[in-house]
């Protein structure tokens, strides 16, 4: 997934685990947060990258309508100007959908990748002016399609991540289960409640496929290659994506029917926490591959860790992990320079190199905007 600046921090040095102390916080400037997004924007083109960056803006600015906001469905009728960036950007990829292909956007041979767009074009469509017009629908339709009838599977149905062979990523539970219990949670109904469980059902089985005894979770199984270290980022497109589906679960109509997967997903998601956490260095820092000292020092997923963190917290009332995610955030702060990049990041196509110098990670920056927002609805509540 793709790019940042010159890394700086770390190569090789010993562990120096976190403290329990807690650190002062203060936000990251208006003006930061700007320049921040504005290069997210700039440079966010593949299609999991756009789907990143759809989740950041309605978090960020429209957070009534994000699944940690408001209660789903989200009124059908919008004030004027509401979430038009988000709108407008999905209207632009249904627009230009291939209409002969199912999923929404090319996905670069992944399955889930275009699926992550889906709640932006499915918010659209439940608020369009022109209620004549399936074209939105339509579209968000072909996407479930795909991925539950046409997409391959492992033999006891959990969705392959990669198009042309099974092969299971953790990214793919930040793209796909969030799309699905979306769909379901506006759905209603029977058809509803199955896609929410559908959704629900992904997480479990991802789970037990990638997760090992150490808590933490593999990149890559099955297929003809396999990632089996515990890539931060992985581990926090998982993490992330379970809290999505957890909070569409609990803010839909249909959320006394589903109390026992609400359970499972919040101790799913604290597993990740709680292990990943141990391995924060004193900085604040994790490492790009989390429990191995030989790896580097790793922004985007310490980021993207750290807003599941405040997430969680402001979920549960549980803060046993908020010294880590204020470490994590200061961490953050400090690592965005004055043009707004966020430096010392994994490159996201390589998975295991730093982005190399004068390049930046789509991804990473739409994660210090997740990370700022989780921190401001925490601060709120």
């Amino acid at each position: 997934m793709v790019h940042s600046s010159v890394f700086t921090v770390l190569l090789g040095c010993a562990a120096a685990y976190a403290a329990p102390a807690s650190q002062s916080v203060t936000s990251l400037s208006d003006a930061t947060i700007a320049k921040v997004k504005a290069n997210l924007l700039q440079i966010a083109t593949h299609s999991w990258e756009i789907g990143t960056a759809l989740e950041t803006l309605t978090e960020l600015e429209w957070p009534s309508l994000s699944v940690f906001g408001g209660s789903l469905p989200p009124p059908v009728k919008l004030p004027s100007g509401t979430a038009r960036d988000v709108i407008n950007w999905a209207t632009k990829i249904v627009k230009a959908k291939d209409p002969d292909a199912l999923p929404l956007i090319d996905g670069d041979g992944a399955v889930g990748d275009p699926a992550s767009i889906g709640v932006a074009v499915l918010l659209t469509n439940w608020t369009r002016t022109d209620r004549s017009d399936h074209e939105f629908s339509t579209a968000a339709g072909h996407q479930l399609k795909y991925l539950l009838d046409v997409a391959p599977r492992t033999s006891d149905g959990a969705i392959s991540h990669r198009a042309d062979q099974v092969q299971l990523w953790a990214d793919f539970v930040y793209m796909a289960p969030p799309f699905i219990a979306y769909y379901g949670a506006l759905k209603g109904g029977s058809g509803g409640l199955s896609l929410l469980q559908t959704a629900y059902k992904q997480c479990k089985l991802y789970r037990q496929y990638l997760r090992d005894s150490s808590g933490l979770w593999k990149h890559i199984v099955l297929g003809d290659w396999q990632d089996n270290h515990h890539w931060g980022t992985g581990n926090a497109w998982a993490a992330a994506g379970m809290l999505r589906v957890l909070e569409t679960i609990r803010h839909s109509k249909l959320s006394s029917k589903m109390q026992s997967e609400q359970s499972d997903l919040k101790s799913w998601i604290n597993e990740i926490m709680s292990a990943s956490w141990k391995y924060q260095h004193s900085n604040g820092t994790l490492y790009n591959y989390i429990d191995e000292s030989s790896s580097f020092a790793d922004t985007s997923s310490t980021a993207l860790l750290a807003a599941v963190t405040y997430r969680m917290a402001t979920l549960t009332g549980d803060t046993s992990h908020i010294s880590a995610a204020n470490k994590a955030y200061n961490l953050i702060k400090a690592s965005v320079d004055s043009n707004g990049w966020l430096r010392n990041t994994v490159d996201p196509e390589t998975f295991n190199t730093p982005s190399q110098p004068g390049a930046h990670s789509p991804e990473g920056q739409a994660f210090v905007l997740l990370l700022q927002s989780a921190f401001r609805d925490y601060k709120a509540s």
